[in-house]
């Protein structure tokens, strides 16, 4: 493999993508290489596609995909726990590509269920790790405030866990989408003040134990705050990256709210939630058939960024396909 070479995507800021020949991966001790069939496209890659001026262009082939799955390739010295051709989702930096390494405990083995669709791995990690640190339990009233794929992803986990589940956004579509996904209430929010109302009446006043922000906006904070129940617990899991945010201190404190970061940082974590995520994949508590809307090769992985930047009706999420 080592005289190999595949094609990777090679970002270069202002929206310009270049796909290059280079060396394929070798694994080392304790790694496993894949061959990729594919790569889910990731909000939080918006900025760095359109170009910013704190990263470094051109990047590195195939970053900053990493939501790849495939097909073990190659295994590095020390793996004993996985063969060749083995399909599995991996956790990685560099999907944008046809193959990329990952360590051996950052790979799962997709069940059989979910073999035939595209399966990019990380964000159901993702969604498992916010699930377990909401502590969902049966009948409290739950609240998705905007719904992506992580969102849908979790509202599927809210219903399974018997939660009274309610869903906003401010794209019909989404909202649609959360029905699929079980949730028995929808709102739209374009008028907050509407859906914060809308809500409030719902719970008779109190509002929901737990509530999730999942669209990472001011205006999603704003909302996922004042939905928030006395002694409730409002999970931050939207990537805010576009600058400072304000909160209501007084409504936060006042309702004894307990709020949580829901971004996982430690390898060990995130690889935890991947293995949970391929359970919860073969025991039908997470199903993406209806989630994953558009389709581009490698080669046109602009034309996905851009279908996220606009998000047209009927687009949750895109992946590339190598």
């Amino acid at each position: 493999m080592s005289s190999a070479v595949m094609e990777a995507a090679v970002m270069r800021g202002d929206g310009r993508i270049a796909l290059e020949r280079v060396p394929v991966p070798r694994p080392r001790a304790n790694e496993v290489c894949v061959r990729l069939h594919g790569c889910g496209v990731c909000a939080s890659n918006l900025p760095v596609w359109a170009g910013r001026p704190w990263f470094k262009y051109p990047l590195d082939p195939g970053t900053p995909g990493h939501e790849g799955w495939g097909e073990i390739a190659a295994l590095g010295e020390g793996v004993e726990d996985f063969c060749i051709g083995e399909q599995v989702a991996l956790l990685s930096g560099r999907a944008y590509a046809d193959y990329d390494v990952a360590m051996a405990n950052a790979v799962a083995r997709i069940p059989a269920c979910a073999q035939a669709r595209p399966l990019p791995g990380e964000p159901l990690a993702c969604a498992m790790n916010i699930f377990r640190r909401s502590d969902i339990r049966r009948e409290q009233w739950v609240a998705v405030v905007g719904v992506g794929f992580i969102g849908a992803l979790l509202i599927q986990l809210a219903v399974h866990a018997g939660a009274r589940v309610v869903a906003l956004s401010r794209r019909p579509y989404a909202l649609e989408i959360a029905r699929v996904c079980g949730a028995t209430h929808v709102f739209a929010t374009e008028d907050p003040h509407a859906a914060i109302g809308a809500v409030r009446e719902l719970t008779d006043g109190a509002g929901c134990e737990r509530v999730i922000e999942a669209a990472g906006e001011q205006v999603t904070l704003d909302i996922a705050s004042a939905i928030s129940a006395t002694s409730g617990r409002l999970m931050i899991a939207g990537y805010h990256q576009d600058g400072l945010r304000q909160v209501d201190m007084q409504q936060w404190n006042s309702r004894g709210l307990d709020v949580i970061n829901a971004h996982e940082r430690d390898p060990r974590v995130a690889a935890r939630g991947l293995h949970e995520a391929m359970d919860a994949l073969r025991d039908g508590r997470l199903d993406t058939a209806a989630l994953l809307t558009h389709r581009v090769p490698l080669r046109e992985l602009g034309s996905a960024f851009e279908l996220m930047r606009a998000r047209p009706e009927g687009f949750l999420k895109a992946v590339v396909t190598m």
